[in-house]
């Protein structure tokens, strides 16, 4: 199993063959291009995620469940789990992986300010810092697509306090979706807390962030949020645990058995006869009724591929104008033109 596929146009890179036009295409197609937000409905239909094993059960957390979930349509289809870089994500609040100053770092946390610029920074001053297992938010600035930037700041591992750990990195996952909900984000990305510097083990950060998210959705505080999405962007060990426990938290619908409607309550399963009355009432068009069901589902993120693949030519000529500007790349060695110069003499 592996990532979710990339554009091709994501696959440039700027090296030395590609020329000034090639480094500067890359660069405006990256700065354009909105990454695709797939639901886990569509990763488990496209394979890139498995069913778990019927015997299986979560990982343990404080917060539980303590044995395989039914399935959720509903949440599975508010889930998304992505690789990207969560500053190109357009949603309404990325949740920042933040240190208790808010002042800026690096992983993560750095890649944010960078692309916000100094006014992001100097609106986390003004929040003075914020304490292990909380979070607070600002506004977005500059090159970032969302509204709002969540700072949520997890512990430092300790093999000596674990179960210390895990309440810090839930609370600090918890406030974020609160945070969200009060500010009545629709959508909301994060990236995974602890698990870079702080040392928080991946499967273990991954099975509590699972188990946060799940909780607060089940209860009914986050009805607002339609999609919140789990971003890894170049750890891979993040994003195969991610494809390990997901599962675990949020199995995928399978035909004829229970499911839940996302709040722990098991939908009803329709009689015979009221499937047949719901066939009749279907409507003659049943394509047209796909397809807008489907447009519902799927994510804006897809809408603005493709309007990023129409302007392709327009990024080209744009690339092609900037590149004019810049100067042109030697053609030959200075050194051994300037001693041909002088043999000539």
């Amino acid at each position: 199993m592996g990532p979710v596929a990339e554009s091709p146009l994501l696959r440039l890179r700027p090296v030395q063959h590609l020329g000034n036009i090639g480094v500067v295409l890359y660069h405006l197609v990256r700065r354009h291009h909105v990454p695709p937000l797939p639901s886990l409905t569509t990763l488990y239909a496209t394979s890139v995620l498995s069913p778990p094993p019927p015997s299986a059960t979560p990982p343990p957390t404080l917060l539980g469940p303590t044995t395989l979930p039914a399935p959720s349509p509903s949440l599975n289809a508010r889930l998304s789990l992505v690789q990207a870089d969560i500053t190109t994500l357009r949603v309404d609040a990325i949740v920042n992986a933040a240190n208790t100053s808010l002042l800026g770092g690096g992983g993560v946390d750095g890649a944010i300010h960078r692309a916000a610029g100094p006014q992001l920074l100097a609106d986390c001053r003004r929040l003075r810092g914020c304490p292990t297992g909380s979070a607070k938010m600002t506004d977005a600035y500059d090159r970032l697509r969302c509204d709002k930037v969540i700072h949520a700041v997890g512990p430092i591992y300790r093999r000596s306090d674990r179960e210390g750990s895990e309440r810090a990195l839930a609370s600090a996952y918890t406030r974020s979706l609160e945070l969200a909900a009060e500010a009545g984000c629709r959508s909301m990305a994060f990236s995974a807390l602890s698990t870079g510097v702080y040392g928080y083990p991946a499967r273990e950060a991954a099975a509590v962030q699972c188990a946060a998210i799940r909780k607060f959705l089940e209860e009914g505080k986050g009805e607002g949020l339609e999609k919140v999405v789990l971003v890894n962007w170049m750890a891979e060990e993040v994003w195969r645990s991610y494809l390990a426990v997901v599962p675990l938290f949020f199995p995928p619908v399978v035909e004829g058995e229970g499911a839940t409607n996302g709040n722990g309550k098991e939908t009803e399963e329709k009689s015979e006869d009221e499937e047949t009355s719901d066939k009749d009432k279907e409507p003659e068009d049943k394509t047209e009724e796909a397809n807008t069901n489907g447009a519902k589902e799927e994510d804006s993120g897809d809408e603005s591929w493709e309007e990023v693949e129409k302007s392709e030519l327009e990024l080209e000529a744009e690339a092609e104008e900037i590149a004019q500007k810049l100067p042109d790349p030697p053609t030959a060695d200075p050194t051994k033109v300037e001693e041909e110069k002088k043999k000539g003499e």
